[in-house]
């Protein structure tokens, strides 16, 4: 089923009409704010009226210096700890676990809703500086508070983003959300969506609002995350000043909410640096079957423990992908019959971008290398065919190359991404970040609902009775949860859209279909507000990100660059 997909929102919105629809959207927002028509970044604070604004004002004097040193050079950083960024943070346990590591906290009042902030020297009175903001939720998991830089580290500026932030002068930025998983002091799970999404926007409104009294520039936000925090960064990127999420601002104690709900500040971020983004979660269980099985992948390798769910799963594929209205990179209806033509364009766009930087990519019945989840593995290219003195790909057998993919990284299981509750999957997925702030987890689609098959979890047609359309009409909850984590719902509305996306998807990426960036970079390509997608299925990278620190942060400096020449 479809959660709230605007079926003709992609590439068919004119861009005078995306300019009507935007200059609405702002006016419920403070004239003059950056995002809404005019004015800088500065203008923020002098024009913010909201109710907790006050008291998130923030304290320039309140850093420590460290030193690091960058390249063999030593470099001053000003470090602001733990900034809190709403004035209502949700006081947390002090014991939580995450990804199966139990951990204790010392920041249980806002260690989930704070940011470090690192401040090169040598840009402290520079207001003009771009923020780097990164988020790190890896599954989409809570992240508490860190500390990228610390003082005495060594920094490798071809190797960190870190590192390479810092020596091109960015005010570095740690920022940590809410998220699934994490437990509150009342042992209930305050990270349910759309928490992280609505921590990630606060911070930003901090940022707004503070732009006067702080380094840099809150109109020159770059947005960085990778897997559960590239589809943070997409939906941070997509929703800008979406008033969907004022009410959840307001309970949170964010800036420039007012008291009537109304937003008076700007949440719009200037660029995304995504990487491996898992986004569609609604549908991404469809999108993986379909993947991997219509070359009959899973049949293949033997990794096909639950064959009727990954046939249904599958079926679906179709009336989704039509359902989107998105184009190929041709300008051809994007449908379940080309879809894998499109995949495989990029696979092959990817190969020779690769070989024309330079590097030789084993040919066919040569030995490739590869690192996969910490190990190191051969295997004999048999799908590949290339010249390298051109730089062409001669020949790619997408079955076998789809074979590939998950003989380095073995499948999930079907479902992969709403699994809790059923016996045959032992494992959970996405579904914590959904139900109520009582449940461990609810299911989140139609198949994981009524395929639920444990008792007593209080999710799924088995404990509740009701199907899933009756669960949808009874409650509005999920569906909602859904809307708001998903940049595909957001895309060409009425939203305001990061104008520059610097997209990455590991080519050898089995944790998430590559159908899943096809759609996002497609639906972004039509978004007349988009005027850089730099989008690629980076070549013989695994489910990763930060892996080509030179060639993002040159993007990044060319960004900004565009950015001023056109007075953004």
């Amino acid at each position: 089923m479809t959660m709230g997909i605007k079926n003709t929102r992609h590439g068919s919105t004119p861009g005078f009409a995306r300019s009507v629809l935007a200059v609405a959207a702002c006016g419920a927002i403070a004239l003059g704010l950056a995002g809404c028509g005019g004015g800088d970044g500065d203008n923020d604070s002098a024009a913010a009226v909201g109710v907790n604004d006050a008291a998130l004002k923030f304290d320039a004097t309140k850093y420590t210096t460290i030193n690091v040193t960058i390249d063999g050079t030593k470099v001053p950083v000003r470090w602001y700890p733990e900034v809190c960024y709403v004035a209502k943070p949700t006081e947390m346990a002090a014991t939580q676990t995450s990804l199966g590591q139990t951990i204790a906290i010392s920041n249980t009042k806002c260690g989930y809703q704070s940011m470090n902030i690192f401040v090169p020297e040598s840009v402290a009175s520079d207001q003009k500086t771009a923020l780097y903001f990164a988020v790190n939720n890896g599954g989409w998991m809570s992240s508490y508070v860190k500390a990228s830089v610390k003082d005495g580290a060594t920094f490798d500026s071809s190797a960190s983003n870190v590192g390479a932030a810092l020596k091109a002068g960015y005010v570095y930025i740690d920022v940590a959300t809410r998220s699934r998983n994490v437990v509150g002091a009342d042992g209930k799970y305050p990270g349910k969506s759309p928490s992280v999404v609505v921590d990630a926007k606060a911070a930003v409104r901090y940022l707004r609002l503070n732009d006067s009294l702080m380094p840099g520039s809150a109109r020159r936000i770059v947005v960085n995350g990778t897997s559960g925090g590239g589809g943070l960064s997409s939906i941070l990127g997509s929703s800008g000043n979406s008033a969907d999420y004022n009410s959840y601002l307001a309970e949170a104690g964010a800036a420039g909410i007012d008291a009537s709900g109304k937003s008076t500040l700007a949440d719009d971020v200037l660029a995304i640096n995504a990487y491996c983004p898992i986004t569609d979660l609604g549908n991404a269980d469809i999108l993986y079957e379909w993947m991997f099985n219509v070359l009959g992948t899973r049949a293949t390798v033997s990794q096909n423990p639950n064959p009727t769910g990954s046939a249904e799963l599958m079926a679906k594929f179709a009336d989704y992908q039509k359902s989107l209205n998105l184009k190929t990179s041709a300008g051809a209806a994007l449908t379940a019959d080309n879809m894998l033509d499109e995949v495989k364009a990029e696979v092959t766009r990817s190969a020779e971008i690769y070989m024309a930087s330079g590097k030789t990519i084993p040919n066919l019945g040569e030995v490739m290398t590869y690192t996969s989840q910490g190990q190191t593995g051969q295997y004999t290219n048999d799908w590949l065919t290339v010249d390298n003195a051109a730089g062409k790909v001669l020949s790619l057998d997408m079955a076998k190359y789809l074979k590939f993919v998950v003989t380095q990284a073995k499948l999930k299981n079907a479902p992969s991404f709403d699994q809790s509750g059923m016996a045959i999957t032992a494992s959970s997925g996405e579904s914590s970040l959904f139900g109520t702030a009582a449940q461990v987890y609810s299911n989140f689609t139609d198949y994981g609902w009524t395929h639920n098959d444990t008792a007593g979890d209080g999710t799924g047609m088995d404990d509740t009775r009701q199907t899933w359309a009756q669960f949808l009409s009874a409650s509005t909850l999920v569906s909602t949860q859904l809307k708001l984590v998903n940049p595909m719902n957001y895309i060409g509305s009425a939203s305001k859209t990061a104008p520059y996306w610097y997209v990455r998807h590991g080519s050898r990426d089995r944790d998430t279909a590559f159908v899943v960036s096809v759609n996002l970079a497609r639906a972004l390509k039509a978004d007349a507000e988009v005027s850089d997608l730099n989008y690629r299925l980076a070549w013989d990278q695994p489910h990763a990100g930060n892996y080509d620190v030179p060639e993002a942060m040159a993007w990044i400096a060319k960004t900004l660059k565009d950015a001023d020449a056109k007075g953004l």
